[in-house]
């Protein structure tokens, strides 16, 4: 019987589709970004055969042989008639409307606040603002708490870093930008992140395998990029204010004015500071630093829909204070003390960029881009007796031209890019100073049928200074068996530079001796690194009851031709040498998402890691990373009444596996720690539509690591170790806060 009616469905659907229908997309571009327009009305003009776009900007409607004039509008957008002859598929851009003032109007549409790609051939992960709001995201480095695709881990037992994987590798494996300009990275991994304000961001992509060869050779596990909030479409007016049950205190003031209707500008401020000093372990170190950050953004947003044009100027500056240590420890008067163990981590950064674009208006699927961005990041730090000092100035620039070969269906991007950094690093009593320069050109081409298959394919070949001349080609697919089931795959090859302290700063909370093995090559003595990533990708959408949802499943694996291996398995000592042997990162993910109804949502995630590196001491598995996670979140969200009030709660829990540990003094022959589980919740209420109080609770259940730090008790001694942390250091924390806008 199930055969059956399987049969009969495909007969159904395939007489359904054998129908003269007209099918296509509806876009608005934003600089030389398409945006779907969700919910655009379409139907034959004189007739009643009408639809509207679904949430990718898609709609599909029979063909009228009464008329052959296609009616398309939205509010806040010219109506378009076009004349439709013989086609199937069209594609077709709408631009904003002039001079035209609505009033006393609101529209509202519930969005996912996690959305995952549908058309694109890429894996992507959309993350909204609305996402963020849901955990104590204070910072870039704690908006992935409530996303399964993110492992988010504390780096030491010293500075609260909190430190993210994605496919079993380590940020440096990522590249990390902020509106596709490179940011996170160099001086900046070890704590770029929390130098992005969460109330800054309002939107996050996150992209699984090999990303774009358009944002450089570096990106080999993934991409994360961050959109920052725009003047020209953010509120007047915001403010956030944070505390928490750890000592922290966070305020965020946002301010946009538009000058005209071209030009508006926006200035964001943010602060924090924690100046309470606590050691729930009584270990006599602070389980989280004395810290004082101060982080001011203006930005300038020019906007000419009219003739095609669209420009950004942004301007940063942050300074950012971390004292860790023993709680009696007092920089004055201990400063390179032999007795008082205490250490001072302080950063000045500043960022600048500049981007143009330009759409021609009578040819909207073709543009141009200029990408420009300046950055100066000095970070002098002490631990105890040893000195961690870097200053990395960099510049980029990034030239980009979209068009289309024949027609919508074949576009390409090609463009050029050019980046230069310096390095110069103070290393206890060692001096390391380098320039990496390099260009390159790429070309990608995308095809899709606007129907169920597409591509993109790209290559790009790079000149640099100490990497060489090399060729960096990534193939990604799309391809859909029935709409809705979703297939992908991908292929393609990342390098980079070792970066070897900057990415490793957590040895310095550490007594360990420092051994480069050195084979000729042109950084720290060592050879760059090279991998390729490989992934699938099945997406089965589906309906149950009243409610919608999907299943995921994911797999990928990284291999690397050459990596430089950071090993920490011999007792009080760290080394750095070039792979010899295999080394690989494979991971496995299926993820459940369903929403019953509006009001309430579910999230399900497990994950399985195989990451093993060839060591001096054999084949092994990569310590302090769990094997097997397990993720859940619920979502509930009441209706909003009248006056905008509304509650919502988020509740969600994350079980971490064994992790292998290395040699210590404390365990001399490595072992595995304990599996545990997480559990976080927050509760909402807006009291009115511009205006909502949260508090939430971090770490219910209240675990914590035992005695994390080794050798305590004697910190200038030969055994003392922080960096051997696999849960969280401080317990159960509750904060609070507010928001109001304008």
């Amino acid at each position: 019987m199930k055969n059956n009616l399987f049969h009969l469905f495909i007969l159904i659907g395939f007489f359904g589709m054998s129908q003269d229908t007209l099918k296509g997309t509806l876009f608005t571009l934003e600089g030389n970004q398409e945006i779907p327009l969700t919910g655009a009305s379409v139907y034959w003009i004189g007739t009643q055969t009408g639809t509207t776009t679904n949430e990718e900007g898609t709609f599909s409607l029979p063909f009228e042989t009464s008329t052959n004039q296609l009616v398309i509008s939205f509010l806040g957008f010219k109506t378009d008639t076009l004349s439709i002859k013989d086609q199937k598929i069209i594609t077709h851009y709408l631009t904003a409307a002039e001079g035209e003032s609505l009033e006393e109007i609101t529209l509202t549409q519930r969005r996912k606040a996690i959305q995952k790609s549908y058309l694109q051939a890429q894996n992507i992960v959309n993350v909204n603002s609305a996402e963020l709001l849901k955990a104590a995201c204070c910072n870039l480095s704690e908006s992935f708490e409530t996303n399964p695709s993110i492992d988010v881990n504390f780096s030491d037992a010293l500075t609260g870093t909190k430190q993210i994987r994605m496919l079993g590798l380590t940020s440096p494996y990522l590249l990390i930008s902020e509106e596709n300009i490179p940011m996170v990275r160099g001086a900046s991994q070890a704590y770029g992140l929390t130098f992005t304000p969460g109330t800054w961001i309002e939107s996050i992509q996150i992209t699984k395998g090999t990303g774009s060869i358009v944002n450089g050779f570096e990106s080999i596990a993934g991409q994360i990029n961050t959109e920052i909030k725009k003047p020209f479409s953010d509120v007047p007016f915001f403010l956030n204010i944070f505390t928490s049950g750890n000592g922290r205190q966070e305020i965020n003031i946002q301010g946009n004015q538009k000058w005209n209707d071209k030009w508006s500008t926006g200035l964001f401020i943010h602060g924090n500071q924690r100046t309470q000093k606590m050691d729930q372990n009584e270990d006599s170190f602070l389980d989280v630093p004395l810290s004082k950050q101060l982080n001011l953004l203006n930005r300038w947003q020019y906007t000419d829909a009219e003739k095609g044009w669209v420009g950004f100027g942004s301007l940063r500056w942050m300074t950012d204070d971390k004292q860790i240590g023993d709680l009696g420890f007092n920089p004055a008067e201990d400063r390179n003390s032999n007795t008082v163990w205490g250490s001072e981590i302080d950063t000045q950064r500043l960022d600048a960029s500049l981007k143009i674009g330009y759409v021609f208006p009578e040819i909207p699927y073709q543009s141009f881009g200029f990408q420009s961005a300046y950055s100066n990041h000095n970070q002098a730090a002490y631990y105890g007796r040893r000195i961690y000092e870097i200053d990395q100035e960099s510049f980029y620039l990034n030239l980009l031209f979209n068009s289309i070969v024949g027609n919508t269906k074949n576009k390409f991007k090609a463009g050029l890019n050019i980046a230069y950094d310096r390095y110069l690093e103070t290393v206890d009593l060692l001096y390391f100073n380098r320039t990496d320069r390099s260009g390159g050109g790429f070309f990608e081409y995308s095809y899709d049928n606007l129907d169920n298959f597409s591509l993109v394919a790209g290559i790009r070949a790079d000149a640099h200074n100490n990497l060489g001349n090399f060729i960096t080609p990534r193939l990604h697919l799309r391809y859909l068996p029935d709409p809705k089931t979703i297939i992908r795959a991908s292929v393609g090859s990342g390098r980079k530079a070792a970066n070897i302290f900057a990415e490793n700063q957590t040895l310095f909370g550490t007594n360990r001796f420092i051994s480069i093995q050195e084979n000729g090559g042109s950084i720290y003595g060592l050879n760059p690194e090279k991998a390729w990533n490989y992934g699938i990708s099945l997406r089965q959408l589906f309906t149950l009851g009243s409610g919608s949802g999907d299943v995921t499943a994911d797999y990928y694996i990284t291999n690397f031709t050459d990596q430089v291996v950071v090993d920490w398995e011999q007792k009080n000592q760290i080394s750095f040498y070039n792979l010899e042997g295999p080394s690989r990162a494979n991971s496995f993910q299926l993820a459940l998402d369903y929403a019953p109804s509006e009001v309430l949502s579910f999230r399900f995630a497990y994950k399985n890691y195989d990451v093993k590196t060839t060591y001096n001491s054999g084949f092994l598995q990569r310590p302090l990373q769990a094997q097997n996670r397990f993720f859940a979140n619920m979502g509930w969200e009441s209706e909003r009444n009248v006056k905008g009030a509304q509650w919502r709660w988020d509740l969600t829990y994350h079980a971490v596996g064994e992790q292998r540990l290395v040699t210590t003094a404390r365990d001399l022959q490595g072992s595995y720690s304990p599996a545990y589980g997480l559990w976080n919740s927050q509760l909402t209420r807006a009291v009115q539509t511009n205006f909502e109080i949260y508090v939430g609770l971090e770490n219910l259940g209240n675990y914590r690591q035992n005695n994390p730090i080794i050798g305590a008790d004697n910190p200038f001694g030969n055994d003392f170790d922080t960096a051997q942390i696999y849960a969280p250091i401080f317990g159960r924390m509750i904060y609070a806060g507010l928001r109001w806008n304008l």
